[in-house]
């Protein structure tokens, strides 16, 4: 598998793009528990995860906690400069990144990596390059979606979903081992 990290927007496609505050001005995100199936999956077949997002929340943190994704990092206001810079520093080509995101600010970034994924509600200029327009929409397995296309692409699904869950191929349907 060529791609090495799948770099992930936090608001509007691993959540709604809601953002919601409490009586005590907190802000809590409702995240999908098939997203984090999907990056349990796409981790069994060597893929490391970043969270990149403009907005600070400790929701996000907790999320990447439970999650185990690799790099997490917030307030970033241009992503595409602190994506390049990073791929710099770690040594990684445009074809070992891949990245889904929804909205205008992930544009820029999205340039920089080999495959692109977006949820079924992201902007329209977003669909536009986009190597992948998954069939559900932000935070409702939108990211699950891009993984599991993403590791269809490479031929190392039913490795991944045998390594993350036990579940082994024998024809059609998936049996347990």
């Amino acid at each position: 598998m060529e791609i090495k990290l799948m770099v992930l927007d936090v608001d509007g496609t691993l959540t709604d793009g809601g953002i919601y505050y409490d009586d005590q001005e907190n802000e809590t995100k409702k995240f999908s528990v098939k997203d984090g199936a999907g990056i349990v999956l796409g981790r069994a077949a060597g893929l490391q995860f970043m969270i990149c997002t403009g907005r600070e929340c400790p929701a996000v943190a907790r999320r990447a906690r439970d999650l185990k994704i690799d790099y997490v990092y917030q307030n970033v206001s241009r992503k595409w400069e602190f994506l390049e810079d990073f791929m710099i520093l770690h040594g990684l080509e445009k074809s070992q990144v891949a990245y889904c995101g929804d909205d205008w600010n992930d544009l820029a970034a999205m340039a920089l990596c080999g495959w692109v994924a977006c949820p079924a509600d992201a902007a329209s200029q977003v669909k536009a390059v986009a190597d992948y327009v998954c069939p559900h929409v932000g935070g409702q397995g939108a990211v699950r979606d891009a993984i599991i296309q993403l590791l269809t692409r490479d031929g190392v699904l039913d490795q991944a979903l045998e390594k993350a869950f036990g579940v082994k191929k024998e024809g059609s349907p998936c049996t347990r081992n």
